[in-house]
């Protein structure tokens, strides 16, 4: 294959009116004759605007038709392409486009208010909009529309995302990955151990979450890589995630932690309903999952979850299968790639069963963009990378997560990392969500505090608080639970289940006071 030919051509040579994407529920599919020629085209309006290899595009859209026509072209002429989510704040979303360095941005009349196009047009962005043009907008659909379906492409290496961390933990940082390298994730690992994500034209992927997020960028374009079918839901249902994976075959779906809680939460009934014979691989990550959750989701579906543990920056990925889970319950499996190292405060490698830092030896680089010392702080003076997570490994090699560093509470000398107390919390029948942070204590410096969100009907009280506190004693340790509960209506998360702890914990610090760990 040249350098310059797309999959997407292969794709669209070989079965040219197969579907290659599917929205649901609103059913607009697309063949791969029309995403080869729309993404060659738009890559042509690209390279008529003067982008160059190693250029980047930023995508601030909805669940848009033509979202992954967009990033296809950028692939295919060597950008970078940084999706961004659309309910973050307007100077959220300028920073990301700005700290990108992104030279387009291509929006809609649905994300219009997230952005000021006069602010971007003096840094030089160029705003192109699906919708009519206006405002110093242009039109998407004039943009490529002036180029014949004979365009051809210059030869240029693949392109590749460039995303942001989510920022639960701070400031987002682009995640970047030199272009030589970037795509070998699409190929690296133990195949024994990543059997779950391997693709090929007989897939049919089932992506339940936003667009913009790094999983459905990086599975997405990888499931279309090897030609095979992406149904894409517009917004998650848990009824109508089962009718798709029955009426289109799904073979693998990927899903959040609280998406499996909503799917138990539907009548037996409905559960029963759809036939699933079909799913090979229901994969998730992104948040910690609950024991009791898991356990009902293999009762119900059988041995098909895959469990992975990575991160946007990849230094290294951890998987294992539900056999392996029931056999090694609450681990996020053994290394696909690279090899797990537990390390102490002094850099010091520990032995099986003792809390430290994880690290990966022998995984991709990267690099944080704009930002070397940050880049520098993921890895050890050996060059092995963390995402900053805090863990164990069993005597199989299995690892545990306990908490991110970040999180650590340290309450009078003693480091409490509050995972723990809120595993135990969200199996209490009262709670649906909960979030343990610590707060200022004059004598300690931090206690534990947790934040509760209740299940419907459930109404909170100090009785309740008091039952809440009692309950994680009887299970925890008294010095890791928390001495004080609150409830909230709803904790802060992303689309992709992950926990905003930073703005619970921002409720309780002042600006100017600075938590030292």
């Amino acid at each position: 294959m040249s350098p310059n030919m797309s999959p997407l051509e292969l794709h669209a040579a070989a079965t040219p009116d197969q579907v290659a994407y599917r929205l649901i529920p609103s059913d607009y599919c697309v063949t791969w004759r029309e995403l080869e020629l729309r993404s060659r085209k738009c890559a042509a309006a690209m390279v008529d605007a003067g982008m160059q290899t190693g250029d980047v595009i930023a995508v601030y859209l909805e669940n848009h038709p033509r979202y992954f026509e967009i990033l296809w072209a950028a692939h295919r002429i060597g950008l970078y392409y940084t999706t961004i989510s659309r309910h973050l704040k307007q100077e959220e979303v300028q920073y990301i486009i700005e700290d990108s360095d992104a030279k387009l941005l291509f929006c809609s009349s649905a994300t219009l208010d997230g952005i000021s196009p006069e602010r971007l047009a003096g840094r030089g962005v160029h705003c192109v909009t699906m919708d009519e043009g206006g405002r110093g907008l242009t039109s998407y659909d004039a943009w490529v529309g002036k180029f014949g379906d004979d365009v051809s492409l210059p030869e240029r290496p693949e392109g590749t995302d460039f995303c942001y961390s989510s920022g639960t933990t701070g400031q987002p940082k682009g995640i970047k990955r030199a272009l030589a390298t970037a795509n070998q994730f699409f190929r690296v690992g133990d195949q024994a151990r990543s059997s779950w994500k391997a693709f090929d034209r007989n897939s049919v992927y089932l992506s339940t979450a936003p667009f913009y997020h790094t999983a459905p960028v990086r599975w997405n374009m990888s499931v279309l890589r090897a030609g095979g079918t992406s149904v894409l839901m517009e917004k998650f249902d848990p009824a109508a995630a089962l009718a798709a994976i029955e009426k289109y075959g799904v073979t693998h779906a990927q899903f959040v932690p609280t998406m499996f809680i909503r799917l138990l939460r539907l009548p037996q009934q409905e559960r029963e309903r759809y036939d699933l014979s079909s799913l090979r691989f229901a994969v998730h990550a992104a948040a910690p999952c609950p024991a009791s959750v898991k356990e009902e989701m293999i009762a119900w579906w059988g041995p098909r979850l895959y469990e992975f543990y990575s991160g946007t920056e990849l230094v290294g990925r951890t998987s294992l299968d539900s056999i392996e889970w029931l056999a090694h319950k609450g681990s996020v499996g053994r290394a696909e790639f690279g090899q797990v190292h537990i390390v102490d405060e002094e850099g010091r490698e520990l032995e099986s069963g003792q809390n430290g830092v994880i690290y990966f030896s022998g995984g991709p680089t990267f690099e944080y963009h704009k930002d070397p010392e940050k880049t520098r702080a993921a890895y050890n003076d050996r060059g092995w990378g963390t995402y900053g997570d805090i863990g164990h490994l069993d005597d199989e090699g299995y690892l545990y997560l306990t908490d991110r560093l970040s999180n650590m509470i340290v309450s009078g000398g003693v480091n409490i990392y509050p995972q723990e107390a809120e595993n135990i919390l969200a199996a209490h029948p009262a709670v649906v969500d909960v979030a343990v942070v610590g707060v200022p204590n004059e004598e300690f410096g931090e206690e534990v505090k947790a934040v509760v969100q209740l299940q419907p009907g459930q109404e909170p009280s100090a009785a309740l608080a008091a039952e809440l506190m009692a309950y994680c004693r009887e299970r925890l340790s008294p010095i890791k639970c928390p001495r004080s509960v609150e409830f909230d209506p709803a904790l802060p998360r992303t689309e992709a289940g992950k926990l905003l702890k930073r703005l619970v914990k921002q409720r309780y610090w002042p600006t100017e006071t600075k938590i030292a760990h």
